[in-house]
């Protein structure tokens, strides 16, 4: 893993639309795999306003959505079609025809499942995978002690994801309690990994991802056996690594075109 940390959030921010500006300039269809939740607002809003500039396009650019709600249709405002569109999607030069987001009201939600895996392999894979981490170690909506070699289906939410996401529902009793999403496996098929964690309420789960054994109980860890992940923190994400002091002298001694900023 590439490990980086900086001071503040608008330094991560920053690194990371700079990935994300890398694959759209360099590529010419480039595929990219988008998060939900708070982590990568940032990011969105600074891919917003470098396409503004005229940085960047996402002109033939495809994306695949990690998860979805189940029983929240798209018009839902906690419904992860209606994030990605607020956030992201009505603000830039996306085809609407390339974005692609897992229908939680699919009356065969295996066939949802099976459907979305093959539009992955039909646009040719994801070229880079935005993630966040959850505080118990999920990434996408696996929750630990699922399967690390797991595919698109659909899951239950752990009692702690729920309590976390219930800040975003009026009624915490309003918080489906199933997901459809990528699974662990489908995320490592990636060829690029983008990780992102912010603030003191991740960094244990940052550090098993990192610095942990491989296992079910932080489904993130199987990271580590990705070809290229990168892993952007904030100081407090980053508080409990064992060894951080090698994560900075790795990061000193890059070569120039190994560098994000």
């Amino acid at each position: 893993m590439e490990v980086i940390i900086r001071a503040t959030l608008d330094a991560c921010t920053s690194i990371a639309a700079t990935i994300v500006a890398k694959h759209l300039r360099e590529r010419k269809c480039p595929v990219l795999g988008l998060a939900t939740g708070s982590t990568p607002e940032r990011l969105y809003a600074e891919l917003i306003a470098m396409f503004r500039r005229g940085e960047i396009s996402f002109g033939g650019c495809t994306t695949f959505n990690l998860d979805e709600y189940v029983g929240l249709d798209a018009s839902h405002p906690q419904s992860y079609h209606y994030d990605m569109r607020t956030k992201l999607f009505d603000h830039v030069d996306l085809e609407p025809s390339r974005t692609h987001l897992l229908d939680g009201c699919s009356t065969d939600l295996r066939a949802e499942c099976r459907d979305y895996e093959q539009r992955i392999s039909t646009a040719g894979g994801i070229h880079l995978q935005i993630l966040g981490i959850g505080a118990n170690g999920h990434i996408g909506f696996n929750e630990p002690f699922g399967s690390l070699s797991s595919r698109t289906w659909v899951k239950i939410l752990s009692r702690r994801t729920l309590e976390d996401n219930a800040r975003y529902f009026q009624d915490r009793n309003d918080v489906p309690r199933q997901v459809i999403t990528m699974g662990v496996g489908t995320i490592l098929k990636a060829a690029h990994c983008l990780v992102m964690a912010f603030g003191r309420q991740k960094a244990e789960a940052v550090c098993q991802m990192i610095e942990g054994p491989v296992t079910a109980r932080c489904p993130a860890s199987a990271l580590q056996l990705h070809r290229r992940t990168t892993v952007i923190l904030d100081e407090p994400a980053a508080c409990l690594l064992q060894h951080r002091a090698d994560f900075e002298w790795i990061e000193r001694n890059k070569l120039p075109w190994q560098r994000y900023d």
